[in-house]
């Protein structure tokens, strides 16, 4: 594995999802189409499917071997035992609403899982890297190395999820119980509050129902940061569905005793 050269692969990627969107944010009549059909909402926009062909394309000149999952064009087979997980807009809702925390996911993966990821954020201009030894920032402030916040109790810490609601109502309810032990609660910043646990500026992100292109980048980042991912057992969380990211192992396990209890 040439580790260079996935870097190298991963910023073009980022660099090219970042030409392709945004001249939708915040355009004139920009518009989405839902992708659900049961009354709930989950949209999708041009902008989403370009950037996601924006970067496909970049994989198919650099890394035609490799395999690819993107959440609007799915799987592509590869050969060389390494997949590529992209999420053209993490945060859609929050991207046709012209609020600046959505991002761009991009992951690649080995058997074991992601072993490298990148979390972009284009309007701001933030992009935040773990993996095959880095983890960084690089934006407006220039460029620093990334670190999770290190352990403090469950009652210091500060906790983000994207929707009230988290999932199933005992999900729900399990979230709530997390979050009635924390000092403060926040909602809706989508993939940006992960960003935000590698940078040592809060300490959990809980979610329910994710899928792997929404978590395999976060996981990455963060773990290179020195924190943890895991799902509400404790166990792996690559494939998605519940998750809680830590910046310390003591608010970790406090948040896991709690979550833990739901089958």
């Amino acid at each position: 594995m040439d580790k260079d050269a996935l870097r190298k692969t991963a910023h073009a990627v980022a660099d090219a999802a970042r030409r392709a969107v945004l001249p939708y944010f915040r355009s004139a009549g920009l518009t989405a189409d839902n992708k659900l059909f049961d009354g709930r909402f989950d949209p999708v926009t041009e902008g989403d499917r370009a950037t996601e062909l924006a970067m496909r394309d970049v994989l198919a000149r650099m890394r035609p071997d490799d395999a690819i999952i993107g959440e609007e064009y799915g799987v592509q087979a590869g050969t060389s035992g390494l997949t590529w997980v992209l999420d053209p807009i993490d945060g859609t809702r929050a991207f046709m609403s012209g609020t600046p925390t959505w991002g761009v996911l991009i992951a690649v993966a080995d058997e074991s899982g992601p072993i490298y990821g990148i979390i972009d954020q284009p309007y701001i201009g933030e992009r935040f890297e773990g993996g095959l030894g880095h983890a960084a920032l690089s934006g407006p402030q220039g460029h620093r190395d990334l670190r999770v916040i290190g352990d403090r109790p469950l009652s210091e810490s500060i906790l983000f999820t994207t929707f009230p609601e988290v999932g199933s109502e005992a999900e729900g309810a399990a979230f709530a119980d997390v979050s009635r032990h924390v000092r403060l609660t926040r909602f809706g910043i989508d993939c940006y509050a992960y960003s935000l646990i590698a940078a040592g500026q809060i300490d959990l992100v809980i979610e329910a129902g994710l899928a792997v292109y929404d978590i395999q980048a976060p996981i990455a980042v963060i773990e290179a940061a020195g924190g943890i991912v895991t799902d509400w057992q404790g166990g792996p969380a690559h494939a998605g569905g519940r998750v809680v990211a830590a910046g310390g192992r003591e608010q970790h396990a406090e948040a896991l005793e709690i979550l833990s209890r739901i089958a």
